[in-house]
């Protein structure tokens, strides 16, 4: 892009250029949204250039005052297509994206492979484009899973046994994806940071809600007719947007994972009670009862899909994300917060019955 003239006459360098993969995704169009406001150029991949318009539309949904400083390009996780003309004049990339099957579901080896070769392909174009800095979004799988109930304080030094106890393909996808960068780190001295967030949930722009957003919803519209004594580690979306900026730029932040978590998160019963507390009349099919432990181990004899939420009933995972405050000076919102804006933004978008 040209240098611009300024009011005075001046020649004046163009903003950075930022690419984000995956832009109409839950983080990633928080992220453009924030890199919008702090003056940057966003470049963002989409399998289709179909979704331009819907993108603008979410990202105005979002708050975004603008949209002139996007543009969109066609680039596929599963193909080395598109990706070296996606990454030209980038001095930054924040690889969000995850490879999402098309069609039926892929099996667990293909869906862990194409986690792994699509970040090995972004990287690798990020290499050849001359990008200062990378910021992987990975996640708390990658760290904190697989140990089953344990006092262990988990902290950016930790890894997910690929097979422990609750292991699943999604885990050992973002545990693998991962070592495939660092691994790429250590042969090339690329400069990379990696984002590693607990549940993210917050406000909704879009019918596809991440896992925490969905339990919320089911509370919301009375799908739980009483809820499970499950802990849910929280931090909001905007936050987790506002990381990967900060880690963008921080110098010392090169070669970190960051753990992203908001104080010690909370049980459904509590996230319940948040909601009545918030909401008032717009929860009124939030439930008010627990279900006892020995009835959900019960019902997970039957159910094999509960198994393994009868394992983590009342367990409550010891974090440390102290290393975002420290290198970055990061910091988390409340998730108190996080629950009742998610909760009004899904009612706002009509995610959710009227009362």
């Amino acid at each position: 892009m040209a240098a611009v003239r300024a009011h005075d006459g001046a020649m004046t360098a163009p903003s950075p250029l930022v690419v984000v993969t995956g832009g109409a995704g839950f983080i990633a169009s928080q992220c453009i949204v924030q890199l919008l406001a702090a003056g940057y150029r966003v470049r963002t991949t989409s399998r289709s250039l179909d979704r331009d318009s819907a993108l603008r539309a979410q990202l105005a949904r979002l708050g975004a005052a603008s949209t002139n400083g996007l543009e969109m390009v066609a680039a596929d996780l599963t193909a080395d297509d598109g990706w070296d003309a996606a990454l030209a004049g980038a001095a930054f990339v924040l690889h969000v994206a995850s490879p999402v099957p098309h069609g039926a579901p892929l099996d667990d080896d293909a869906m862990i492979a194409a986690a792994v070769d699509g970040t090995t392909r972004v990287l690798r174009a990020a290499l050849r484009a001359g990008v200062s800095r990378v910021v992987l979004t990975s996640a708390f799988h990658a760290i904190g899973f697989g140990r089953g109930r344990t006092d262990h304080l988990f902290t950016e030094a930790d890894w997910s046994p690929l097979d422990g106890p609750g292991m699943d393909a999604y885990g050992r996808s973002k545990v693998l994806a991962e070592r495939a960068a660092w691994e790429i780190v250590g042969e090339t001295g690329l400069e990379l940071a990696v984002i590693n967030p607990v549940a993210v949930l917050g406000p909704v722009a879009s019918d596809s809600l991440s896992g925490g957003n969905a339990m919320v919803r089911r509370l919301l519209s009375g799908g739980m007719p009483s809820a499970i004594n499950l802990w849910l580690p929280i931090v909001d979306v905007r936050d987790v947007a506002d990381a990967h900026l900060r880690a963008m730029t921080t110098p010392d932040a090169a070669g970190h994972r960051f753990l992203l978590a908001s104080g010690e998160g909370l049980t459904l019963p509590q996230v319940a009670r948040v909601l009545r507390e918030e909401l008032g009349t717009d929860a009124a099919r939030v439930p008010t009862r627990t279900t006892p432990n020995w009835l959900v181990r019960l019902a997970a004899r039957r159910k094999p899909e509960l198994r393994g939420v009868a394992a983590d009933l009342g367990h409550v995972k010891r974090i440390d994300a102290s290393a975002a405050g420290r290198v970055l000076g990061w910091s988390a919102r409340p998730a108190r917060e996080t629950v009742a804006d998610a909760a009004r933004s899904m009612i706002a978008a009509g995610l959710v019955a009227p009362q």
